[in-house]
């Protein structure tokens, strides 16, 4: 859990970084098709690179919340603080689902997938073995 919390950290902080390099180039063009017709508009771009820097920044509090969460769980074996994590989960995970296959970007749900495959059962048996 550790591990994913300084994932969601470092991915947050790159996401500052790169955002508007050419490096996310594919991706910003792969999310406009569902939008545009054709090339977006320059603002459209701006605009979603805005959006996404600030996730990044969003991303780095959730993650060290997250982090916390985790510490705290793994120093006091309460398990409240795993709980608060899948209980954030299980809120989180279907709307953004949701919201990515409605704009019909797959890419996203199936990384919501992933990362609910990833994190899910370690924090059931967490949340269990320290009932």
């Amino acid at each position: 859990m550790y591990a994913a919390a300084i994932a969601h950290l470092l991915a947050g902080a790159a996401l500052l970084w790169v955002t508007d390099t050419s490096v996310l180039d594919g991706y910003h063009r792969g999310i406009e098709r569902h939008f545009w017709a054709g090339l977006a508009p320059v603002a459209a771009r701006a605009q979603q690179t805005w959006w996404m820097a600030l996730f990044g920044a969003t991303l780095q509090c959730s993650a060290i919340w997250m982090l916390a969460l985790v510490h705290l769980g793994n120093q006091t074996r309460h398990r409240a603080a795993w709980g608060g994590l899948l209980v954030g989960l299980l809120v989180w995970a279907p709307q953004d689902v949701l919201v990515s296959l409605q704009a019909g970007v797959w890419l996203h749900a199936i990384i919501d997938g992933a990362a609910l495959l990833m994190m899910i059962p370690p924090l059931l048996w967490l949340w269990r073995e320290d009932a």
